[in-house]
């Protein structure tokens, strides 16, 4: 379930003409949800028969929940952290703030989501959006640093990604103000652990700062959009160099007489 103000809307509705100067988390949170745990557990058919019990065969071990071995974390390029703030008739004329970051892979597809959620008088929430493709029973992880990793169950899925919600505590906001790097992880359907690390050097501006211009937030947008153009032709020429083919070698000379 989305967490709901006093007014029972999404928060993600409320913000959405805040965050139309580029923020992708609003489009996110304003569409319809489909929940991560209806898709987990398929139903299953009810048999037609009995049959006769078979013999226990030898079970083989089960297999370890966090696998050893990790996915290379992909490269990606970063958004700032940016304080976007809103109130109005669906929140009950209550201010909800919103603290956000994303990573983006070169081709411009988010795949990392932070939104840190101040309702005013409601419990903060701390919403990470991860791929999909990932094992659902596992949940996802949150380390901040090399602290201790907090793990929580996926609540909703969109066709960007699927999010689980942490509760949040002071300590916690003050980690996140001097820490350096938090962690987001998840298991893929090969069962390989994958973490996406977001930097923190400019939370704890954003998060005490004023709500951050929506002129700033295009602005950051513009720039973050020819870094990925960028990127992106730097990419296709370098394809195109790889598959160039190799010049002919000279001929041999004709033996002389």
């Amino acid at each position: 379930m989305i967490h709901r103000i006093a007014s029972g809307r999404p928060w993600g509705r409320t913000l959405t003409a805040s965050f139309a100067t580029g923020l992708l988390a609003a489009g996110m949170l304003a569409a319809a949800p489909a929940s991560a745990q209806q898709q987990q557990k398929p139903a299953q058919k009810p048999a037609t028969q009995k049959t006769a019990p078979a013999k226990p065969a030898a079970q083989a071990p089960a297999a370890p929940e966090q696998p050893q071995a990790a996915a290379a974390a992909p490269q990606l390029m970063y958004s700032p952290w940016i304080k976007v703030c809103g109130k109005g008739p669906e929140t009950n004329n209550k201010q909800v703030c919103v603290v956000s970051k994303d990573g983006r892979l070169e081709n411009g597809m988010p795949v990392a989501i932070v939104q840190l959620f101040e309702p005013e008088g409601e419990p903060r929430v701390l919403r990470i959006t991860v791929p999909l493709g990932m094992q659902l029973q596992h949940g996802t992880r949150v380390i901040i640093d090399q602290g201790q990793p907090a793990q929580e169950p996926y609540k909703i899925c969109f066709p960007v990604g699927c999010m689980s919600d942490y509760p949040v505590t002071d300590d916690i906001i003050q980690k996140l103000k001097k820490g350096q790097t938090i962690t987001l992880q998840a298991i893929n359907m090969q069962g390989t652990p994958i973490s996406l690390p977001l930097p923190l050097g400019d939370f704890a501006k954003a998060y005490d700062g004023p709500p951050t211009d929506p002129k700033v937030v295009e602005e950051q947008q513009r720039k973050l959009q020819e870094e990925l153009q960028k990127k992106a032709e730097e990419a296709r020429k370098k394809l195109e160099a790889q598959q160039q083919p190799a010049p002919a070698a000279p001929a041999p000379a004709p033996a002389q007489k």
